[in-house]
């Protein structure tokens, strides 16, 4: 546990710093795809997905069972993108960009996302507008597609074909309050270490900018000091019954991002974030999870 609170007050001291990335060519809708011919990448998750062309389309052709779009909340809308002017720009909405065609998918493919047995889809909703007003637009415009979402209640969780967890700008006295909900929160770090950890059905998952915790950037091997943290986060994240995932991991050359998923699969990472789809799948299908 000793170097477990170390990480943590690691954490503290760093500050996370999020950088803004504008979409760079104009999106396609969601036509689905072959689900029959994939291979569901349970370590897979699709940063930034919504500035990909094909957004949710391409993560999902590959596999991918964990995607990141940007919300802002304007005029009383979750609109995509990571500020106002992006969103503004894009012309897009939660509802009309991943909602709606994941409704029409998951109805006309037995109620799942990869098929029969599959895993669900993680829909990791970051929001970066207002925290509490955000939540309860995204609560109700969750309603509307309630047949397809993981279910939150007092009796347990209710697993759906898609699981929707709010990162970025979050209100977790509002989650917390309520008996039943369609969203979960993504933690952090600090939430491993307190005394009175949130329950896992409200807190799920913990993510965490890897620069806070890690100097190594993929050359070389990872220093021991390091490593033992990586795992005892992982560990400690697991004793609770979370995922763990790290994003902003270290990616200026291939060698070097292929260096860091190859330490956190080792270490029992559950989600790798990445950017480059073609490359994520090319080595979470040859590389062994540890």
């Amino acid at each position: 546990m000793g170097v477990l609170t170390m990480a943590v007050a690691l954490f503290a001291a760093a500050g996370a710093v999020e950088t803004a990335q504008a979409a760079t060519a104009p999106v396609r809708p969601f036509g689905g795809f072959a689900a029959a011919g994939v291979v569901p990448l349970t370590h897979g998750h699709s940063h930034n997905d919504y500035e990909r062309r094909l957004p949710l389309s391409d993560a999902l052709a590959r596999g991918f069972t964990s995607v990141e779009v940007d919300v802002v909340l304007l005029g009383g809308q979750l609109r995509v993108g990571h500020d106002w002017v992006q969103a503004l720009a894009g012309g897009h909405t939660l509802r009309s960009l991943y909602l709606d065609p994941l409704a029409d998918w998951v109805e006309r493919n037995g109620g799942t996302v990869f098929g029969p047995g599959g895993p669900a889809l993680t829909l990791l909703v970051d929001v970066k507008s207002e925290a509490r007003s955000s939540w309860r637009a995204l609560e109700g415009v969750l309603a509307g597609y309630a047949d397809m979402l993981t279910r939150f209640t007092p009796d347990g969780v209710e697993p759906g074909a898609v699981t929707v967890i709010v990162s970025g700008n979050r209100a977790p006295d509002l989650l917390a309050a309520e008996s039943e909900r369609l969203t979960a929160l993504d933690g952090r770090m600090v939430d491993l270490a307190g005394a009175d950890p949130a329950p896992v059905d409200l807190v799920p998952m913990i993510s965490e900018r890897w620069g806070a915790l890690f100097r190594w950037n993929g050359t070389g091997r990872m220093p021991p000091a390091e490593l033992d943290r990586l795992r005892a986060l992982v560990e400690a994240a697991h004793a609770q019954g979370r995922s763990i995932r790290f994003y902003e991991t270290p990616d200026r050359t291939a060698a070097a991002r292929e260096n860091v998923w190859r330490a956190e699969l080792a270490a029992g990472v559950d989600l790798l974030n990445i950017d480059d789809l073609t490359a994520g799948q090319a080595f979470l299908l040859a590389e062994p999870a540890g």
